[in-house]
Protein backbone atom coordinates (compact mmCIF):
# COMPACT_ATOMS: atom_id res chain seq x y z
CA UNK A 1 0.00 0.00 0.00
CA UNK A 2 2.80 2.39 0.89
CA UNK A 3 4.62 1.54 -2.30
CA UNK A 4 1.51 2.34 -4.34
CA UNK A 5 1.18 5.69 -2.59
CA UNK A 6 4.82 6.51 -3.22
CA UNK A 7 4.49 5.53 -6.85
CA UNK A 8 1.36 7.67 -7.25
CA UNK A 9 3.09 10.61 -5.59
CA UNK A 10 6.09 10.33 -7.86
CA UNK A 11 3.85 10.07 -10.91
CA UNK A 12 1.86 13.10 -9.79
CA UNK A 13 5.04 15.09 -9.20
CA UNK A 14 6.36 14.18 -12.64
CA UNK A 15 3.07 15.17 -14.21
CA UNK A 16 3.07 18.47 -12.38
CA UNK A 17 6.65 19.13 -13.45
CA UNK A 18 5.84 18.36 -17.06
CA UNK A 19 2.74 20.57 -16.85
CA UNK A 20 4.72 23.43 -15.40
CA UNK A 21 7.38 23.07 -18.04
CA UNK A 22 4.74 23.07 -20.77
CA UNK A 23 2.77 25.97 -19.28
CA UNK A 24 5.63 28.23 -18.20
CA UNK A 25 6.66 31.02 -20.54
CA UNK A 26 9.09 33.93 -20.23
CA UNK A 27 8.38 37.17 -22.08
CA UNK A 28 11.41 39.42 -22.52
CA UNK A 29 11.40 43.11 -21.71
CA UNK A 30 11.20 44.23 -25.35
CA UNK A 31 8.44 41.72 -26.19
CA UNK A 32 4.71 41.34 -25.63
CA UNK A 33 2.82 38.05 -25.55
CA UNK A 34 -0.39 37.47 -27.46
CA UNK A 35 -2.35 34.39 -26.34
CA UNK A 36 -4.75 32.50 -28.63
CA UNK A 37 -6.95 30.12 -26.67
CA UNK A 38 -8.55 27.56 -28.95
CA UNK A 39 -8.04 30.00 -31.79
CA UNK A 40 -9.65 32.94 -30.01
CA UNK A 41 -7.74 35.99 -28.89
CA UNK A 42 -7.37 36.43 -25.18
CA UNK A 43 -7.93 40.12 -24.49
CA UNK A 44 -5.09 40.34 -22.01
CA UNK A 45 -1.69 40.87 -23.59
CA UNK A 46 1.05 39.27 -21.51
CA UNK A 47 3.56 41.74 -20.16
CA UNK A 48 7.30 41.07 -19.83
CA UNK A 49 8.28 38.50 -17.22
CA UNK A 50 7.14 35.00 -16.21
CA UNK A 51 3.68 33.91 -17.36
CA UNK A 52 1.60 30.73 -17.53
CA UNK A 53 -0.59 29.36 -20.29
CA UNK A 54 -2.77 26.31 -20.58
CA UNK A 55 -0.83 23.66 -22.45
CA UNK A 56 -2.35 22.32 -25.66
CA UNK A 57 -5.20 24.85 -25.34
CA UNK A 58 -3.28 28.12 -25.49
CA UNK A 59 -0.77 29.35 -28.07
CA UNK A 60 1.54 32.19 -27.15
CA UNK A 61 3.01 34.45 -29.85
CA UNK A 62 5.71 36.87 -28.88
CA UNK A 63 5.83 40.20 -30.71
CA UNK A 64 8.99 42.32 -30.79
CA UNK A 65 8.27 45.92 -29.78
CA UNK A 66 11.68 47.30 -30.73
CA UNK A 67 12.25 49.70 -33.61
CA UNK A 68 12.94 47.65 -36.72
CA UNK A 69 15.36 48.88 -39.39
CA UNK A 70 14.27 47.58 -42.78
CA UNK A 71 16.16 48.38 -45.98
CA UNK A 72 13.99 48.98 -49.03
CA UNK A 73 15.35 47.41 -52.24
CA UNK A 74 16.36 49.85 -54.96
CA UNK A 75 13.38 50.82 -57.09
CA UNK A 76 13.73 52.00 -60.68
CA UNK A 77 11.35 54.62 -61.94
CA UNK A 78 10.89 57.66 -64.17
CA UNK A 79 10.69 61.07 -62.58
CA UNK A 80 8.26 63.77 -63.56
CA UNK A 81 10.88 65.37 -65.82
CA UNK A 82 11.44 62.04 -67.65
CA UNK A 83 14.70 60.90 -66.06
CA UNK A 84 15.24 57.23 -65.24
CA UNK A 85 16.63 56.76 -61.72
CA UNK A 86 17.16 54.01 -59.15
CA UNK A 87 16.35 54.95 -55.57
CA UNK A 88 16.78 52.90 -52.41
CA UNK A 89 15.67 53.79 -48.90
CA UNK A 90 15.48 52.57 -45.32
CA UNK A 91 12.40 52.40 -43.07
CA UNK A 92 12.33 52.62 -39.28
CA UNK A 93 9.10 51.28 -37.74
CA UNK A 94 7.87 49.60 -34.57
CA UNK A 95 4.85 47.72 -33.29
CA UNK A 96 2.59 49.71 -30.95
CA UNK A 97 -0.26 47.18 -30.64
CA UNK A 98 0.87 43.56 -30.43
CA UNK A 99 -2.65 42.12 -30.79
CA UNK A 100 -3.36 44.04 -34.04
CA UNK A 101 0.06 43.07 -35.43
CA UNK A 102 -0.85 39.40 -34.96
CA UNK A 103 -4.56 39.42 -35.82
CA UNK A 104 -5.01 42.13 -38.51
CA UNK A 105 -2.11 41.24 -40.79
CA UNK A 106 -0.50 37.93 -41.64
CA UNK A 107 3.12 39.18 -41.64
CA UNK A 108 3.52 42.79 -40.70
CA UNK A 109 7.18 42.88 -41.70
CA UNK A 110 6.45 41.72 -45.23
CA UNK A 111 3.48 44.10 -45.44
CA UNK A 112 5.59 47.08 -44.39
CA UNK A 113 8.30 46.10 -46.89
CA UNK A 114 5.88 45.92 -49.83
CA UNK A 115 4.17 49.14 -48.82
CA UNK A 116 7.55 50.90 -48.64
CA UNK A 117 8.47 49.76 -52.16
CA UNK A 118 5.17 50.90 -53.69
CA UNK A 119 5.31 54.24 -51.84
CA UNK A 120 8.87 54.81 -53.02
CA UNK A 121 7.85 54.17 -56.65
CA UNK A 122 4.97 56.60 -56.25
CA UNK A 123 7.25 59.30 -54.83
CA UNK A 124 9.71 58.84 -57.71
CA UNK A 125 6.95 59.38 -60.28
CA UNK A 126 5.65 62.52 -58.54
CA UNK A 127 9.03 64.18 -58.00
CA UNK A 128 11.60 65.84 -60.23
CA UNK A 129 15.27 64.98 -60.38
CA UNK A 130 16.35 68.14 -58.55
CA UNK A 131 14.01 67.28 -55.66
CA UNK A 132 15.47 63.78 -55.37
CA UNK A 133 18.98 65.19 -55.23
CA UNK A 134 18.57 68.29 -53.07
CA UNK A 135 15.16 68.25 -51.36
CA UNK A 136 15.18 64.83 -49.72
CA UNK A 137 13.77 65.95 -46.38
CA UNK A 138 10.46 66.86 -47.96
CA UNK A 139 10.36 63.55 -49.84
CA UNK A 140 11.14 61.66 -46.64
CA UNK A 141 8.20 63.30 -44.91
CA UNK A 142 5.95 62.44 -47.84
CA UNK A 143 7.03 58.80 -47.72
CA UNK A 144 6.43 58.67 -43.98
CA UNK A 145 2.88 60.00 -44.36
CA UNK A 146 2.08 57.58 -47.20
CA UNK A 147 3.26 54.58 -45.19
CA UNK A 148 1.97 55.58 -41.78
CA UNK A 149 -1.70 55.83 -42.76
CA UNK A 150 -2.30 52.13 -43.60
CA UNK A 151 0.26 50.88 -41.07
CA UNK A 152 -1.74 52.24 -38.14
CA UNK A 153 -4.45 49.66 -38.79
CA UNK A 154 -1.85 46.90 -38.50
CA UNK A 155 -0.69 48.04 -35.07
CA UNK A 156 2.51 49.42 -36.61
CA UNK A 157 3.75 52.99 -36.68
CA UNK A 158 6.41 54.27 -39.07
CA UNK A 159 9.00 56.21 -37.11
CA UNK A 160 11.15 57.49 -40.00
CA UNK A 161 11.88 56.96 -43.69
CA UNK A 162 15.17 57.96 -45.30
CA UNK A 163 16.20 57.93 -48.97
CA UNK A 164 19.73 56.51 -49.02
CA UNK A 165 20.98 56.81 -52.57
CA UNK A 166 19.85 58.00 -56.00
CA UNK A 167 21.57 56.27 -58.92
CA UNK A 168 21.60 58.16 -62.23
CA UNK A 169 22.39 56.87 -65.74
CA UNK A 170 25.90 57.51 -67.01
CA UNK A 171 24.64 59.85 -69.75
CA UNK A 172 22.85 61.96 -67.17
CA UNK A 173 25.98 62.08 -65.00
CA UNK A 174 28.04 63.32 -67.95
CA UNK A 175 25.40 65.92 -68.80
CA UNK A 176 25.34 67.19 -65.22
CA UNK A 177 29.14 67.31 -65.16
CA UNK A 178 29.18 69.40 -68.35
CA UNK A 179 26.52 71.69 -66.92
CA UNK A 180 28.49 72.20 -63.71
CA UNK A 181 31.67 72.87 -65.71
CA UNK A 182 29.88 75.41 -67.90
CA UNK A 183 28.47 77.13 -64.82
CA UNK A 184 31.92 77.40 -63.24
CA UNK A 185 33.37 78.71 -66.53
CA UNK A 186 30.64 81.35 -66.73
CA UNK A 187 31.33 82.45 -63.16
CA UNK A 188 35.06 82.67 -63.87
CA UNK A 189 34.46 84.81 -66.94
CA UNK A 190 32.10 87.12 -65.09
CA UNK A 191 34.62 87.52 -62.27
CA UNK A 192 37.41 88.30 -64.76
CA UNK A 193 35.25 90.83 -66.59
CA UNK A 194 34.32 92.50 -63.31
CA UNK A 195 37.99 92.65 -62.35
CA UNK A 196 38.89 94.21 -65.70
CA UNK A 197 36.12 96.79 -65.28
CA UNK A 198 37.30 97.77 -61.82
CA UNK A 199 40.93 97.88 -62.97
CA UNK A 200 40.02 100.12 -65.94
CA UNK A 201 38.20 102.52 -63.62
CA UNK A 202 41.18 102.71 -61.29
CA UNK A 203 43.57 103.19 -64.21
CA UNK A 204 41.39 105.99 -65.56
CA UNK A 205 41.47 107.69 -62.16
CA UNK A 206 45.25 107.28 -62.00
CA UNK A 207 45.69 108.68 -65.51
CA UNK A 208 43.51 111.65 -64.64
CA UNK A 209 45.57 112.29 -61.50
CA UNK A 210 48.90 112.03 -63.37
CA UNK A 211 47.76 114.22 -66.27
CA UNK A 212 48.00 117.31 -64.06
CA UNK A 213 51.58 116.47 -63.03
CA UNK A 214 53.72 115.23 -65.96
CA UNK A 215 56.57 114.42 -63.58
CA UNK A 216 54.38 111.75 -61.97
CA UNK A 217 54.51 109.79 -65.21
CA UNK A 218 58.31 109.78 -65.11
CA UNK A 219 58.29 108.60 -61.49
CA UNK A 220 55.86 105.83 -62.39
CA UNK A 221 58.11 104.80 -65.24
CA UNK A 222 61.10 104.64 -62.92
CA UNK A 223 59.12 102.52 -60.44
CA UNK A 224 58.23 100.11 -63.24
CA UNK A 225 61.87 99.84 -64.25
CA UNK A 226 62.88 99.11 -60.65
CA UNK A 227 60.19 96.44 -60.34
CA UNK A 228 61.29 94.74 -63.57
CA UNK A 229 65.00 94.95 -62.68
CA UNK A 230 64.36 93.29 -59.29
CA UNK A 231 63.58 89.98 -61.04
CA UNK A 232 67.27 89.57 -62.06
CA UNK A 233 66.46 89.31 -65.74
CA UNK A 234 69.21 89.40 -68.34
CA UNK A 235 67.03 91.40 -70.73
CA UNK A 236 65.35 94.60 -69.69
CA UNK A 237 62.47 95.93 -71.78
CA UNK A 238 62.04 99.66 -71.14
CA UNK A 239 58.70 101.07 -72.29
CA UNK A 240 58.77 104.64 -73.53
CA UNK A 241 55.32 106.22 -73.21
CA UNK A 242 54.01 108.60 -75.83
CA UNK A 243 53.01 111.07 -73.10
CA UNK A 244 56.67 111.43 -72.14
CA UNK A 245 57.58 112.27 -75.75
CA UNK A 246 54.88 114.90 -75.83
CA UNK A 247 56.14 116.33 -72.55
CA UNK A 248 59.70 116.54 -73.89
CA UNK A 249 58.46 118.14 -77.11
CA UNK A 250 56.53 120.79 -75.20
CA UNK A 251 59.55 121.45 -72.99
CA UNK A 252 61.81 121.87 -76.07
CA UNK A 253 59.37 124.28 -77.73
CA UNK A 254 59.17 126.38 -74.58
CA UNK A 255 62.98 126.53 -74.29
CA UNK A 256 63.34 127.58 -77.96
CA UNK A 257 60.69 130.26 -77.51
CA UNK A 258 62.46 131.65 -74.46
CA UNK A 259 65.81 131.67 -76.31
CA UNK A 260 64.30 133.49 -79.31
CA UNK A 261 62.67 136.06 -77.06
CA UNK A 262 65.98 136.69 -75.28
CA UNK A 263 67.81 137.12 -78.59
CA UNK A 264 65.14 139.53 -79.84
CA UNK A 265 65.41 141.62 -76.68
CA UNK A 266 69.19 141.75 -76.93
CA UNK A 267 69.03 142.78 -80.59
CA UNK A 268 66.58 145.53 -79.74
CA UNK A 269 68.91 146.91 -77.10
CA UNK A 270 71.93 146.82 -79.44
CA UNK A 271 70.07 148.32 -82.41
CA UNK A 272 70.56 151.94 -81.23
CA UNK A 273 74.38 151.70 -81.03
CA UNK A 274 75.43 149.72 -84.06
CA UNK A 275 73.82 147.99 -86.93
CA UNK A 276 72.73 144.53 -86.12
CA UNK A 277 75.01 141.88 -87.47
CA UNK A 278 73.32 139.64 -89.91
CA UNK A 279 72.37 136.42 -88.30
CA UNK A 280 73.89 133.23 -89.58
CA UNK A 281 71.44 131.49 -91.80
CA UNK A 282 70.04 128.29 -90.39
CA UNK A 283 67.16 126.02 -91.12
CA UNK A 284 64.17 126.83 -88.98
CA UNK A 285 62.97 123.76 -87.05
CA UNK A 286 59.99 125.07 -85.13
CA UNK A 287 57.31 127.70 -85.59
CA UNK A 288 58.87 129.67 -82.76
CA UNK A 289 62.17 130.01 -84.65
CA UNK A 290 60.30 131.25 -87.76
CA UNK A 291 58.74 133.94 -85.62
CA UNK A 292 62.12 134.98 -84.21
CA UNK A 293 63.73 135.29 -87.65
CA UNK A 294 60.78 137.32 -88.89
CA UNK A 295 61.23 139.73 -86.00
CA UNK A 296 64.98 140.27 -86.49
CA UNK A 297 64.78 142.03 -89.95
CA UNK A 298 62.19 144.39 -88.60
CA UNK A 299 64.58 145.47 -85.85
CA UNK A 300 67.44 145.91 -88.32
CA UNK A 301 65.38 148.24 -90.54
CA UNK A 302 64.88 150.71 -87.70
CA UNK A 303 66.71 154.11 -88.22
CA UNK A 304 69.74 154.98 -86.09
CA UNK A 305 69.29 156.65 -82.76
CA UNK A 306 70.75 159.98 -84.03
CA UNK A 307 68.07 160.30 -86.72
CA UNK A 308 65.25 159.90 -84.20
CA UNK A 309 63.46 163.17 -83.27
Amino acid sequence: MVEELVTAGVALACTGTVYLMAAARVVKQYERGVVLRLGRLVSEVREPGFTMIVPIVDRLRKVNMQIVTMPVPAQEGITRDNVTVRVDAVVYFKVVDAADAVIRVEDYRFAVSQMAQTSLRSIIGKSELDDLLSNREKLNQGLELMMDSPAIGWGVTVDRVEIKDVSLPETMKRSMARQAEATRDRRARVINADAELQASKKLAEAAEAMSGQPAALQLRLLQTVVAVAAEKNSTLVLPFPVELLRFLERSGLQAQAQTAAAEAAEAERDGGRRPAAPAAPRAPSTPVEHGAEAALPELADLPPVEDLP
